[in-house]
């Protein structure tokens, strides 16, 4: 017998409870660019003889890539099916399911595994061992588990085609269809390495495919991030030690340097092939499928990252599709953002984030969440943070930084009610720009974080969209609204579409060119501002010009703003990652008011981007508009870019409209907009007069509940100082924490 042990990938995590950050310490260094896959094979021989197990549905192609993985690493290849179960039995597969019936047939499947063992070898699974528990735990103990993902309708096709006859489950009246979407709980359930099938690939591929993803599985070392400040790690001793993964920056929020967090090597590419293999899935399917392409299993395993994603998806938003895409009118879509509990964009990222923080940080320290909002960010981070488990709110709290006056009333309302025992809103008497600087100087502020760790064990860590892992899941609806349009037939996959998008802080634009950079067919980004247009200006001209700018209000607050952080790492992307460049601009920025692009830069920018942007009065108009029209009636944002929209496409493909918040979060402006009545200031008040007429689209399911809930609440308030911050931080972490 064989000697057992469980299988990790080579990165040990060693937490450290006097620090926010992980030490990683490496147990292997691979064999760099190996020429051929036996050499690097063998180069891991520490590990063990490890077992590379292939599992997938029935039609999969398990046997022949199995032999193909075999050959390429010249070592024995086994076919449970052929070699195991026929084996043992003395009969055909197909005779013994016959003979003993579909439960039967499993139990004595499962006890056949359990008596196998084998080492260094490629084990192409039947199709039904996933079924057995103890079957499949013991064989996964020595072996990396790799999940060929096939389309169902592909899978079907192949199986129709052979006649095949031996499918555990077929009887009348059950599906093949039924039978396979079955299976997919337990397929996902023990899989450490998925690996994307289309419909047409060649089994060489896959083979290939599954090669390059065992060896991703090993080399956790490569997926390190840097920082926008600075450049690429060297090889050095020293520079490895202080390398970060993603369980780091995630926690750690900003760099020390005062850059953001950026992958080293760039995001994963999916083919052609691998995108359309996700059309006919659903967005918690195609969610996994890109995020477990861009955290390494080492950061989070493939079971656990399944289970975070169904939590934060899987009831907290009011429409099965998550993210529908809608008609609107003739080249025109909307991608509905605003099903999540706290009806706006933000519940994507912030749903789920605090769960990857939850599981990331060392157990035994304190973390105290800083956030500043301009609207959105704070009702759905404070939503997201009061869901934790509650042994995780006992050592996670967030505090939750706005304008005082700066935000809609229902905001605000909301702000105030999503307050829990362990998330709190804290009101500054300054503008949104202010508050996020202010972060980011607490974060550098080493004398004060160093004296928190010290004197009450807690470390602080940012859930704004500095926060690298806030941007994943915008990727994610952007990807999908694509892959929707081209299930819905509006397109056929690798035709073009723009995608315009109301935008201040530049993250959720970002995150759609990042979804451009990975395979997605989007030709042109347009960024719409409102009258605090900094970014259609510099979008235009190069020119970063803050000087003599003053914030002003307007009807779509959550793009009340001139600092753009998510700017600095587009920038950082389309200089060649040259960290000093970056450094240069926004010191300039910081102590001059402006910078200036390079006319290269430029013309790189002017090749992804486009702007524009719109006043008050042709937003209400455009909400009045679209409501007369169609009966929808859009928010204030989503209706800033609708004007830019209807300025900028020049109707040549369709064009996907970010619908980033529903639109009783703004009450006073759509009253305002449709005409409908006098505005009462009270938002409990607002919403009601929205919600008697039966004509207009029904409120946001979660607004209610939640003013119900504000009553007479009350939160925080501060004089927009650093000092005055800095005691409201620590007076809470001593509240909470001691």
């Amino acid at each position: 017998m064989f000697h057992i042990f469980q299988y990790q990938p080579l990165r040990l995590i060693t937490q450290n409870s006097s620090s926010s950050m992980c030490l990683k310490l490496m147990l292997s260094r691979p064999v760099a660019f190996a020429q051929i896959w036996k050499s690097w094979f063998s180069s891991h021989s520490l590990l063990g003889k490890k077992n590379i197990i292939l599992m997938g549905p029935p039609g999969a192609g398990k046997t022949t890539v199995g032999r193909i993985v075999g050959q390429k690493l010249d070592c024995p290849v086994i076919d449970i099916d052929d070699d195991v179960l026929e084996t043992t039995w003395n009969m055909s597969v197909s005779e013994k399911l016959q003979n003993v019936g579909n439960e039967e047939f499993l139990e004595e499947e499962g006890k056949a595994l359990l008596k196998f063992s084998a080492s260094g070898s490629v084990i192409s699974l039947s199709g039904s061992n996933p079924m057995h528990a103890a079957g499949m735990q013991h064989v996964k103990t020595n072996g990396i588990v790799v999940y060929l993902d096939v389309p169902t309708t592909v899978i079907m096709s192949r199986l129709q085609s052979k006649q095949m006859d031996r499918i555990v489950g077929l009887s009348p009246g059950v599906s093949l269809k039924d039978i396979l979407q079955f299976r997919k709980q337990f397929y996902k359930r023990w899989f450490d390495i998925r690996v994307l099938c289309g419909g047409d690939i060649a089994a060489e591929v896959v083979a290939e495919k599954v090669l390059d993803a065992v060896k991703r599985y090993q080399d956790s070392e490569l997926e390190t991030f840097i920082s926008t400040r600075s450049g690429r790690s060297g090889s050095s001793m020293e520079e490895d030690s202080n390398k970060l993964y993603f369980s780091d920056i995630v926690t750690q929020g900003l760099a020390l340097d005062g850059g953001l967090f950026v992958p080293e090597r760039g995001l994963p590419k999916f083919t052609a092939e691998e995108w359309q293999s996700l059309i006919e899935a659903t967005y918690i399917e195609r969610a996994q499928v890109i995020l477990e392409r861009c955290i390494h299993p080492a950061d989070i395993p493939a079971s656990k990252l399944a289970e975070i994603i169904e939590t934060a998806y899987g009831e907290n938003f009011s429409c099965s599709k998550i993210a529908p895409v809608r008609h609107l009118a003739g080249n025109q879509f909307l991608l509905e953002l605003f099903h999540g509990p706290t009806a706006s964009f933000k519940d994507f990222a912030l749903q789920l984030v605090p769960h990857l923080f939850a599981y990331c940080i060392p157990r035994s320290c304190n973390y105290l969440i800083l956030v500043a909002t301009s609207g959105d960010t704070g009702s759905a981070v404070l939503d997201g943070f009061s869901r934790l488990h509650d042994t995780d709110k006992q050592r996670i709290a967030l505090v939750n930084f706005f304008p005082e006056d700066g935000v809609s009333p229902i905001q605000k309302s909301q702000m105030i009610g999503c307050q829990k025992e362990n998330a709190w809103s804290v009101g500054v008497k300054s503008d949104f720009d202010f508050c996020q600087t202010a972060i980011k100087q607490i974060f550098t502020n080493s004398d004060f974080t160093g004296f928190l760790t010290v004197e009450y064990g807690t470390a602080l860590a940012a859930a704004n969209s500095i926060n690298w892992a806030r941007l994943l899941p915008q990727i994610i609806y952007h990807a999908s609204a694509y892959l929707d349009l081209v299930h819905q037939g509006i397109i056929s996959f690798g035709s073009p579409v723009d995608i315009c998008i109301p935008t201040g802080n530049f993250g959720n634009m970002l995150a759609a060119f990042y979804a451009k950079m990975v395979g997605i067919p989007i030709r042109k980004c347009i960024c719409a501002s409102n009258e605090n247009n900094v970014l259609t200006d510099f979008i235009r001209t190069g020119v970063y010009d803050l000087r003599g700018r003053k914030l002003i209000s307007t009807l779509s607050p959550a793009v009340d703003i001139l600092k753009s952080s998510n700017l600095e790492r587009y920038l950082h992307l389309i200089a060649n990652e040259d960290g000093q460049l970056v450094t240069q601009l926004f010191n300039q920025l910081e102590n001059q008011g402006h910078f200036q692009l390079r006319k290269d830069l430029l013309g790189k920018l002017q090749q992804d981007l486009v702007a524009g942007w719109c006043s008050d009065e042709d937003c209400l108009a455009a909400i009045h508009s679209v409501y007369s029209t169609t009966g929808y009636i859009l928010d204030t944002h989503t209706a800033v870019a609708k004007v830019v929209a209807d300025r900028l496409q020049d109707r040549t493909c369709p064009i996907i409209i970010s619908s980033t918040a529903h639109y009783s979060k703004f009450a006073p402006a759509i009253l305002r907009a449709l005409r409908i009545a006098e505005i009462n200031q009270n938002p409990l008040s607002q919403l009601h007069l929205l919600s008697s007429y039966s004509a207009l689209p029904p409120i946001h399911w979660g607004l209610l509940e939640t003013l119900k809930k504000t009553g007479n609440g009350d939160h925080h308030v501060c004089a927009a100082d650093m000092s005055a911050l800095m005691s409201h931080i620590e007076t809470l972490i001593q509240n909470h924490f001691m």
